[in-house]
């Protein structure tokens, strides 16, 4: 049953429902209605060949929009346009998602150039969940390399990280996510440190 392996849209998976249903499909030789138009209607003069085209069309979108229906959520499905045919349908369904994953797209960018980091959670947590919105926005088709987000980042953090900064900034060469973190959480931990030793000494003095 390839039906079975056909992941359930809800709205932000529609790339891979997408596909899901085109391999499916495919797999099954039953796409034939979603690669091409209704051919045209049966007539006294059809030829065999005509005929059996028709039949096969006939069955293809079928079997494509019983497949595509039962695989999206019913509280989307009556959002989106009623047509018999099966590619006009599958176009309907991707106009509507590809809205809605722009718009998603757009709010993941806004989240992510906005962050800054306040000190709290760790540095490292800070760098991951940048990291995290890089890998949603990748599933979007919105690839951000990761010099983008390692600048990103330094230019994120808050004054007490100036000599990592300037430290990258004179270096031709670039950093790895991971280099990153490595070198974020040991200025951290160098920071606290200091911090503690001046508390320590000046408690000492009083």
């Amino acid at each position: 049953n390839n039906t079975a392996s056909i992941e359930v849209l809800t709205g932000s998976n529609y790339k891979k429902w997408k596909q899901d249903i085109e391999f499916a499909m495919g797999i099954a030789d039953i796409d034939l209605a979603m690669i091409s138009n209704r051919p045209a209607d049966i007539t006294d003069t059809s030829s065999i060949v005509e005929r059996e085209h028709y039949a096969k069309w006939e069955r293809s979108n079928r079997f494509c929009l019983m497949a595509m229906k039962r695989s999206i959520s019913e509280h989307l499905l009556g959002g989106l346009p009623e047509t018999n045919d099966a590619r006009e349908f599958f176009a309907a369904v991707g106009e509507r998602y590809q809205v809605s994953s722009n718009a998603e797209a757009g709010s993941l960018m806004s989240e992510l150039t906005g962050l800054r980091y306040d000190g709290l959670g760790g540095v490292r947590e800070h760098i991951l969940r940048m990291v995290h919105l890089q890998s949603k926005l990748r599933a979007r088709d919105i690839p951000l390399p990761d010099s983008y987000i390692v600048s990103h980042v330094l230019n994120s953090l808050p004054i007490s990280f100036s000599q990592i900064k300037t430290v990258y900034n004179t270096q031709f060469e670039s950093w790895s996510i991971n280099d990153l973190i490595t070198k974020c959480v040991a200025e951290e931990e160098k920071n606290r440190k200091e911090k503690s030793d001046t508390a320590l000494c000046v408690s000492s003095q009083t």
